[in-house]
């Protein structure tokens, strides 16, 4: 059985995390520019609201609206997923107005002990969600004629030979299909739950009962066997998507208003001919907040659905909720579709698929490179330590890891155990590590993935993580070219992390962009939340959850 129970993060590291996978405090100019006699609204939002947000919350605080005392409004906003959410609003009572996908997610926190957020919500913009896919993937499977869905995608990520067939050899050689963690974004749970209605053949609400089923479980694992990592962000899923190009990802589960945003990408958006979810973003007003914070909330909310704050919507990509404005259609988005919504699920049927996924997504099989050479001493191997043992923690009982600590030679720590019954004795053997001698960075890479190759199973996905703080400075058998060759030879996954400003940060990122993963500047202060982040990407425990 793999690990199920994955109820929220420790607070250290939510303190940590939002920084990196949330966008940044917005206002005009920052606190500096907040009026001495302000209300300060505090407000957190899903990313794919953040571009409609940031844009609404500058034109708000220049109209200098204030309060029925005459305070000043001054909005602060920062965007966070909706199940990352969860954890921050309770690290962050300041917060007064949230707004997140669906309304079901202030159900979620009430579940979680916080129910402050449940009794004023409205709806201030829409979009459904689609699976964003490169055109000529689109048109090589039929599109725009041939309708789509979730099953059919599904089924060519389970079937190379079938991806070959419609894609004519030229699009790679499997279909890479990437959504966001469920556990961490709302889009995640609700990708899940729409294989589930699919796999059902229902419009209304599933239930516990229905993700039990075993046609059910069929679809999600044929689904999930074409994701090799998953994003915590939907914003950051379709930018990465777009940046990258098709042989990074070859569709991914995203908002219309994801593909909206991403202008000329030549990425368009398939509604799925069994139906979909559609976020209603509703602006919720925290109970707790106090009567300035509320009416400041009000206020900044009767903003956005006034026409000049539904016109910034549309720009966004978002569909207005007030009849007056409208979104336009494009090459890449219709607004006539979904021809089918679903409705809305319920708290316990986020949280059956969300253990349903855990059993589901593809297993990991990880070699983790750690630098252990002297400059490693003192706090920097400490805090890398204590970032790696709670990565380990937070594998599923059924990945495999092995464990490579590099100075003056590679030593194989680990060798290739499964997580689950194994997992102290991982922790341990990392937290046993010493500093000291040079650094074998390139032969590193090399062993690792002459590793992979040994150890790689149909059933997994191979991933690596590497972390160093400076430049190789003793491989013999291995150079920058062949170890990148080596490692990106097996159809891993690699994530780096230049650890301080020593490192050979270009190898590293050029590392990282070739082999699919993701290239991360750090220090002692945003380590935690970097290896926080992989975690997430490879399917850890994090989030919500039972």
């Amino acid at each position: 059985m793999k690990l199920k129970n994955f109820r929220g993060f420790p607070l250290l590291i939510i303190l940590l995390t939002l920084p990196m996978l949330a966008c940044s405090v917005f206002g005009i100019g920052g606190d500096d520019n907040i009026p001495s006699n302000a209300v300060v609204l505090n407000v957190m939002a899903n990313t794919t609201a953040a571009p409609w947000l940031e844009t609404a919350v500058t034109t708000f605080n220049a109209s200098e609206t204030a309060t029925s005392s005459g305070d000043p409004v001054f909005v602060q906003l920062i965007a966070v997923e909706s199940g990352e959410a969860i954890a921050a609003l309770q690290a962050t009572p300041s917060t007064a107005l949230w707004l997140p996908e669906e309304a079901v997610w202030t159900d979620v926190l009430a579940e979680d002990g916080d129910s402050s957020f449940q009794n004023d919500c409205v709806s201030v913009a829409q979009s459904p969600l689609v699976i964003g896919m490169w055109r000529e993937v689109a048109e090589a499977l039929g599109w725009p004629g041939l309708p789509l869905g979730w099953l059919d995608i599904g089924s060519l990520a389970a079937d190379p030979a079938a991806w070959d067939y419609y894609s004519g050899g030229t699009l790679g050689d499997s279909f890479k299909l990437g959504h966001t963690h469920p556990g961490l974004s709302g889009s995640g749970a609700s990708t899940l739950l729409a294989v589930v209605q699919a796999a059902e053949s229902k419009t209304d609400a599933v239930s516990v009962g229905d993700i039990g089923q075993p046609i059910v479980q069929a679809s999600v694992g044929a689904f999930e066997g074409g994701v090799t990592w998953f994003s915590s962000s939907t914003q950051s899923l379709a930018t990465t998507m777009a940046e990258r190009g098709v042989d990074y990802l070859t569709a991914g589960i995203m908002y219309e208003a994801n593909v909206a945003q991403l202008g000329g990408s030549d990425i368009v958006a398939i509604y799925p001919l069994e139906g979909t979810f559609v976020a209603d973003f509703p602006a919720c007003v925290r109970d707790s907040a106090t009567s300035g914070e509320k009416e400041a909330a009000v206020l900044f909310r009767d903003f956005l659905l006034s026409d000049k704050g539904q016109q910034l919507a549309t720009d966004s990509g978002l569909r207005p909720v007030s009849s007056a404005i409208s979104l336009a259609a494009t090459d890449a988005i219709d607004p006539s579709q979904p021809a089918l919504v679903f409705e809305s699920p319920s708290t316990a049927s986020i949280f059956a698929v969300q253990e349903l996924w855990q059993e589901a997504r593809k297993d990991v099989n990880l070699v983790m490179l750690l630098d252990t050479s002297g400059s490693m001493r003192g706090s920097k191997m400490s805090t890398m330590q204590a970032a790696a043992m709670q990565f380990v923690s937070q594998m599923g009982d059924d990945d495999y890891i092995s464990v490579i600590a590099f100075s003056t030679e590679p030593e194989l720590i680990i060798q290739h155990v499964q997580v689950g019954e194994n997992r102290d004795k991982i922790i341990n053997a990392i937290s046993d590590l010493n500093a000291v001698g040079d650094t074998t960075l390139f032969d590193a890479i090399g062993d690792g993935a002459a590793l992979l190759t040994e150890t790689s199973l149909p059933s997994t996905a191979n991933a690596m993580v590497v972390l160093t703080d400076g430049q190789d400075t003793r491989s013999y058998r291995f150079n920058s070219a062949t170890a990148m060759q080596e490692a990106t030879a097996n159809n891993a996954t690699v994530f780096t992390i230049a650890y301080g400003g020593d490192a050979d940060e270009q190898t590293l990122e050029q590392l990282a962009i070739q082999a699919n993963g993701n290239f991360f500047i750090g220090d002692e202060a945003s380590i935690a939340a970097i290896y926080e982040e992989m975690s997430a990407a490879f399917g850890g425990s994090v989030g919500v959850g039972r």
